[in-house]
């Protein structure tokens, strides 16, 4: 089976191969003999009811610093290829939304991995509490009011924006902190939009394991482990990766989302999970395919791409 594959991402030029886990998808696709096309989402473009987008053969090459090679750009109907997969990272704005119901035009004839009406009906931070009993006590609000009185109640918390990505904007205020009030005045100048107000996890310190799932079955995990001067553990901001292997609790939080998330159509998800709570889910761009394969030997594209092909 060869399949015609469009790869909407952020330019492939801007990425970190050692931890970039589209690039472990394009590896496995091009080992597989799929054929490769690269488009960043600004892109797109809808004439009547045809969605196009300036396209380049892709080749790629587990090789840093010369990992990619594109061919000319054409004008194509994506609807002439058999998968999209949908790996430009957040932060999830109107730009994010509109490219999903853009890509809903041709999904399923073309397969489009993530499901974009699935991604733009459940979005990251909130798709999450329908699992509350599994998760830290958690505020979604803009009533900065309330984030006040969250802190009063559980003293430590974690703020950090409903839309945000990478540990981008995340900060942890301690019960005495004097600078919630400027921090929220902060937010409030910066968007619209509500925040997240989480009570503080100790744990982390320990490590915040990012677990993929696969069509809702566990694939691999990964421990990632905060900077002693930092209360995030994403990994670009200094965190460590480390190998993981899941607990009890861990396993059943898995065995509690993973029917929701395949029922969703989710193929790929990410769960970020402290000290026995779920935190996250990832449905835009998860990552963290390449450091479990580095540490444990898993090679999570493989099985992507099983579930793609089942599906074609």
């Amino acid at each position: 089976m060869t399949l015609k594959v469009g790869v909407q991402m952020d330019h492939i030029s801007t990425i970190s191969i050692a931890g970039d886990s589209t690039f472990a998808l394009c590896l496995e696709a091009k080992a597989r003999g799929h054929e490769l096309f690269h488009f960043t989402p600004d892109r797109l473009q809808l004439r009547g009811n045809t969605l196009m987008a300036e396209i380049e053969a892709l080749d790629v090459r587990d090789v840093d610093g010369d990992y990619y090679t594109l061919g000319p750009a054409q004008l194509t109907d994506l609807s002439t290829l058999d998968v999209v997969l949908l790996r430009q990272d957040p932060p999830f704005d109107m730009s994010y939304i509109t490219n999903t119901h853009l890509l809903e035009r041709i999904h399923p004839k073309t397969l489009v991995v993530n499901d974009p009406r699935a991604v733009r009906n459940a979005p990251e931070k909130i798709l999450v509490m329908e699992f509350a009993d599994l998760m830290p006590e958690t505020l979604i609000t803009r009533d900065f009011k309330a984030i006040r009185r969250f802190r009063d109640e559980f003293g430590d918390i974690i703020v950090k924006p409903l839309y945000g990505n990478g540990g981008a904007g995340v900060f942890k205020i301690g019960e005495a902190d004097q600078n919630l009030s400027a921090l929220l005045e902060m937010f409030e100048g910066l968007s619209r939009e509500p925040l997240i107000a989480q009570r503080y996890l100790p744990a982390v310190r320990e490590g915040d394991k990012r677990i993929i799932l696969v069509d809702g079955e566990v694939a691999g995990a990964i421990n990632r482990v905060p900077a002693h001067d930092d209360a995030r553990s994403n990994m670009h901001v200094g965190g460590k990766a480390e190998h993981a292997d899941l607990t009890k609790r861990e396993y059943e939080i898995c065995e509690a989302i993973g029917p929701k998330l395949k029922e969703l159509g989710f193929i790929l998800t990410g769960i970020d999970v402290i000290g026995g709570f779920i935190t996250e889910i990832n449905v835009t761009s998860p990552t963290g395919i390449r450091e479990i394969k580095r540490f444990s030997g898993t090679d999570i594209a493989v099985t992507v791409w099983d579930a793609i092909e089942k599906r074609r």
